[in-house]
């Protein structure tokens, strides 16, 4: 007992890092991790022909669901427990990897389940899985265990350590089974088991920080309102991997392999927004768990403008070079991609507005309202899959994409009771600018791709010039980097993107 309570004062004691210090370090970490991953998928892919890595994508889309299901919204569950005060870290640690080993378990023995139930005459597909679920998914459960950890103190630089240790291995894994031509059931062992080394580096980081032993006494609060995050946390998993779910019953196998190529793309990127929401995250809950309405509002508001612009720069490129990302990363065989990945590439703006709005749901304890809108576009999602696939195709498909996002937008913003708040302030200035240059620069008729992207991107990066409230906060922030470099340490901050109260939230 007194070791726990010692190691308690410890971690009590260590300062927090302000928003924008952990902001630079999943920028870095997030880019690093995003490269690799996205490396690792050009390199399975042209080794892969598209039967196999259609078969691969069906099987990585179940492992992804299988994944979050050992976590069941225990990590978004303990951030808001951490950010209480009086909260014992160790006992909640602990407790929390209770749980994820035992769900870890009923994973196993339910998605197996289900793999063979519906896929019983697809032989290649169930040992593909087996290869690849095993490994990655165990992986996965102990990485979740880390960052969450990392998330929760607010030290987000070991938080990205692990996730580009994750994307080393993966990368490495994926040109050492190349340079031996390895069959591709080994290559997705590989690919598995690289997850697992990086999850199990994650655990060993953790336990040099905090002391995990189950002897300590459950903390009861990680079961409350756990089935709503539970549901809506898998609703989320799964809205990009139903498409390759859905789409191996609608469509050829080898078309499969075209929309799995296009939605990687967007699906990789989609971590660069996390990378602005995982850092507002744990103050989110600390606001609103002080009754801090204002400064929780004012948060989202920075959060959702930020996000915003992050995710028009990000579709742009794709948007109009389209062609060119694929038929350079992929190779002309795949340029049947280069469409769906026009449109999908619209997905990276509206899932990052998207995450910014279900996320002021969660912290404001608002976690039904965000549960049902994921479960309404689940159900819509499947719907126009299997319709719109079964009549245009992979057309069809990537249209659905856009559309799953666009229904998600709107019902969060819906729930949202700072609705007008964040519609007057974020939601309407920003996409009817985005989209109303958009429109403009395609009805011009600009046929030089490389000249559209370069004004249609000087536009955007006008956008943070003509916002009063985010320039504001831009300069604050850039005073604040400069008195860091001068004076060798992070400043207090007040508020803004920079950081969030300056009390500590009690873990």
């Amino acid at each position: 007992m007194k070791t726990w309570k010692k190691g308690e004062q410890q971690m009590s004691k260590e300062k927090k890092n302000s928003i924008g210090l952990n902001i630079l370090h999943l920028f870095y970490s997030t880019a690093l991790s995003s490269i690799l991953n996205a490396a690792a998928l050009i390199v399975l892919a042209s080794y892969l022909q598209s039967n196999h890595y259609g078969t691969f994508s069906v099987a990585l889309a179940f492992a992804m669901i299988m994944g979050y299901l050992t976590d069941a919204g225990l990590s978004d569950i303990t951030l808001r427990e951490g950010s209480k005060p009086g909260v014992k870290l160790s006992a909640l640690i602990s407790s929390y990897v209770k749980m994820r080993l035992a769900l870890l378990v009923a994973t196993f023995f339910i998605g197996f389940s289900v793999i063979h139930l519906f896929n019983s005459s697809n032989g290649e597909l169930i040992r593909t899985a087996y290869y690849l679920i095993i490994p990655m998914v165990t992986g996965v459960a102990l990485q979740s265990i880390g960052t969450t950890f990392y998330q929760l103190i607010e030290k987000m630089q070991y938080y990205g350590l692990i996730r580009m240790v994750s994307s080393f291995c993966l990368v490495t894994a994926m040109v050492i089974g190349m340079g031996f031509q390895l069959n591709p059931l080994i290559m997705c062992t590989l690919y598995g088991l690289s997850y697992l080394t990086a999850g199990i580096f994650g655990l060993i980081l953790v336990m040099k920080d905090v002391s995990i032993r189950f002897s300590y006494p459950f903390h009861r609060g990680l079961f409350r309102n756990l089935g709503s995050f539970t549901l809506g946390g898998l609703l989320f998993v799964m809205l990009p991997h139903i498409g390759p779910i859905i789409l191996e019953k609608t469509i050829p196998i080898a078309a499969v392999g075209l929309f799995a190529v296009a939605y990687r793309i967007p699906q990789a990127l989609q971590q660069i927004p996390f990378i602005v929401a995982g850092a507002y995250y744990p103050v989110l809950f600390r606001s609103f768990q002080h009754q801090n309405l204002k400064e929780h509002l004012d948060h989202q508001i920075s959060q959702t403008k930020i996000m915003s612009l992050v995710g028009m720069m990000m579709v742009l490129p794709f948007f109009y070079l389209s062609e060119y990302v694929i038929k350079i990363l992929f190779g002309t065989e795949w340029l049947g991609a280069a469409f769906p990945l026009k449109v999908l590439s619209l997905m990276l703006l509206l899932q990052s507005i998207n995450i910014a709005l279900a996320d002021g749901l969660t912290t404001m304890e608002k976690q039904n309202s965000r549960t049902f809108i994921q479960l309404v576009t689940v159900i819509v999602g499947v719907g126009l899959y299997i319709t719109l696939s079964l009549s245009y195709g992979v057309i069809g498909a990537a249209v659905t994409g856009v559309a799953i996002e666009v229904l998600a937008l709107i019902g969060f913003w819906l729930c949202s009771p700072n609705r007008w708040g964040l519609f007057k302030r974020s939601l309407f200035p920003y996409l009817s600018y985005f989209f109303a240059g958009l429109l403009i620069i395609e009805w011009l008729g600009i046929l030089h791709a490389m000249l559209a992207l370069s004004l249609h991107s000087i536009l955007v990066l006008l956008l943070p010039l003509l916002d009063t409230e985010l320039r504001q906060k831009l300069h604050v922030y850039a005073q604040q980097l400069f008195l860091k470099y001068k004076q060798g340490q992070v400043p207090k901050q007040s508020g803004g993107v920079e950081n969030g109260p300056s009390k500590a939230n009690g873990s």
